[in-house]
């Protein structure tokens, strides 16, 4: 399963794993959302009647692509967040884990709050 994320001067793809959530998020697509940054993460909006599954992880690495479920968004990390140790990617709680971007992550940093994205099927 594989989803492609573009803005105004950029994209990038991501493969997703057979999971709950990402089978919710490939049913909801397209989504156009406005972007929202948080350190060295993108996240955006994205309603989804879906739980927290058993692994999710507050932890990732660099272009994971996850759900947060209480924030009912999309999120991006691509580096440090505020809240991170060590140069990790800690994301603001656990989120559902649904694949990686393929490429280098740090792509989105060229990304800033406001702009629209769109995430479709690939």
């Amino acid at each position: 399963m594989r989803i492609r994320i573009t803005w105004d001067f950029g994209e990038v793809f991501a493969d997703l794993d057979d999971t709950p959530t990402a089978r919710a998020v490939l049913d909801a697509l397209p989504i156009r959302s406005t972007a929202d940054t948080w350190g060295e993460e993108v996240y955006l909006g994205a309603r989804l009647a879906v739980q927290s599954e058993d692994d999710a992880r507050q932890v990732v690495e660099p272009g994971t692509v996850c759900y947060w479920v209480e924030g009912a968004s999309l999120a991006l990390p691509f580096g440090p967040t505020p809240i991170s140790e060590a140069g990790e990617s800690r994301l603001i709680s656990p989120c559902n884990v649904l694949g990686r971007l393929e490429g280098n992550p740090r792509a989105l940093g060229r990304i800033r709050a406001g702009h629209l994205l769109t995430v479709s099927r690939a």
